[in-house]
């Protein structure tokens, strides 16, 4: 019998997303991804000074802040040909790093474990779903231990962050140009002692815990799979090479690699509550809201590679570097993530070992009088972030933004192709309609982040519509 669920709001997410998906025969048959919230983000920055960049777009999201404030930097000084100084790249490389292990962390033990664990009787681990709950009571009281002592290592990450950049979140570190800290001996052996306390929870706690869920729920490897399709952009500059980076650019769709190109990129609105008369590329995109759009689910835009819906994310990242090419399911998302947390944390050791004290960590420059434009990609925490600008001194023109979870999150283009989610979740069985753990299984393991999808921009106090109640 048909059956048409809907989860609103998803919890053990970043930010406020509704899922609906039909079930029929036991199985999931179609799915619908909707952001509930405007993003005006872009709006927000039109006028400003493009040097101010990097520290607005790090308040799209609490979580993954710095990844905003590489992106945004990196498309100013694409723009004006800035070259950052090495030590700049080693501590954007090792501040980031922190974020990233933050995310990662929280990821696996706040918003995946309880997915696959049962928790204890009690608020805030109930109510849940009681189904499919595969481990051990002592297996359960371990993962359930660590769970706790993840809240501390998480918040050891965030001081790591503060170390080089300021604060935690929206660190102040990361500037167009460069970095603002200067290295001394003093907080590089600070960082280097708690890089070492992450490592060893890393290494003794949440990569076994990783292993213990994926032999458990073994068949999670073949659910959850999608389209196939993995895109990734360079992350973690190495330095003295320019253009090189440690998670390379690239693609892979139709089972093999292809390298990255930028101008195919286009964000589609057709579902989506824009105006908009076709799919544009980014560098020309607008951000025009129309909330009562007939026939739209989401605030979400479509992005498309080539006319495809693609992933991203850190199985997409180490697929490109070749460290994990195992397969593409709700569980190979989960072990690419711990896989990636490992590698990052292991060469954060080296970058620290390779600052030169006394170096400089920024390159001055100045905002010319004519009409500049750049783009800055970053693999953030959830995967590719790309920021594209155009401005003269010091205004911004046009400001666009595509995130991880816009590609991934995104509903179904002006083709009808629903986003990677969308498509993730058809085929996947679900035991229970009235207990369907398996629909967050499968949507969490991308790590989803409405609030950087989406953004609500209130100027007056009235109350407009923001939600279609006709899916």
């Amino acid at each position: 019998m048909n059956k048409r669920i809907r989860i609103s709001p998803v919890t053990r997410i970043n930010g406020f997303w509704n899922l609906e998906v039909e079930v029929d025969g036991g199985k999931i048959t179609d799915a619908w991804s909707s952001g509930i919230f405007f993003r005006g983000f872009e709006e927000i920055l039109k006028g400003r000074d493009p040097r101010d960049a990097a520290y607005l777009t790090e308040r799209i999201c609490g979580i993954c802040s710095s990844a905003h404030a590489v992106a945004a930097s990196r498309a100013l000084e694409a723009a004006l040909k800035i070259e950052v100084p090495r030590n700049a790249v080693l501590l954007r490389n090792l501040s980031f790093g922190a974020d990233l292990l933050q995310n990662h962390i929280r990821h696996f033990y706040l918003l995946t474990v309880l997915d696959f664990v049962r928790g204890p009787d009690r608020p805030p681990y109930i109510p849940r779903y009681e189904a499919d709950y595969r481990l051990s009571r002592v297996e359960t009281d371990r993962v359930m231990n660590n769970y706790r002592g993840h809240f501390e290592i998480a918040r050891l990450t965030h001081e790591m962050v503060t170390i080089f950049g300021g604060k935690a979140p929206h660190q102040h570190g990361i500037v167009p140009g460069g970095a603002t800290t200067i290295p001394k001996v003093d907080r590089i052996q600070k960082f280097m002692g708690m890089l070492d306390l992450v490592i060893k929870f890393l290494e003794d706690k949440l990569l076994p815990d990783m292993e213990l869920l994926a032999g458990r729920y073994e068949d999670y490897y073949r659910i959850g799979r999608g389209y196939g399709n993995l895109l990734a952009y360079g992350n973690f500059p190495v330095p003295d090479s320019p253009g090189k980076f440690v998670m390379p650019f690239g693609l892979y769709t139709g089972g093999k690699k292809e390298d990255f190109d930028p101008t195919v990129i286009r964000e589609h609105v057709h579902y989506s509550w824009f105006l908009q008369d076709r799919p544009r590329h980014p560098s020309e995109g607008e951000t025009d809201a129309e909330p009562d759009k007939a026939g739209a689910y989401s605030w979400v835009k479509a992005p498309r590679y080539n006319g495809r819906p693609f992933e991203t994310g850190p199985l997409a990242n180490l697929w490109m570097k070749g460290e994990y090419t195992n397969g593409i399911s709700t569980m190979d998302r989960l072990v690419a993530r711990a896989i990636e947390a490992r590698f990052v944390a292991v060469l954060m050791k080296q970058w620290l070992k390779e600052i030169e004290i006394g170096k400089p960590v920024y390159q001055p420059f100045e905002l010319p009088d004519r009409e500049s434009e750049g783009v800055g990609f970053t693999g953030a925490m959830r995967g590719a972030l790309a920021h594209w600008v155009r401005f003269r001194g010091s205004k911004i023109l046009h400001y666009q933004i595509i995130t991880p979870s816009a590609w991934y999150c995104s509903p179904r283009d002006d083709n009808g192709m629903r986003g990677p989610i969308e498509e993730a979740l058809v085929g996947t069985p679900v035991a229970d309609v009235s207990n369907p753990v398996e629909v967050g299984r499968v949507a969490r393991s991308f790590d989803p982040c409405l609030a950087c999808a989406v953004h609500l921009v209130r100027i007056e106090g009235n109350r407009l519509k923001f939600r279609n109640e006709s899916i």
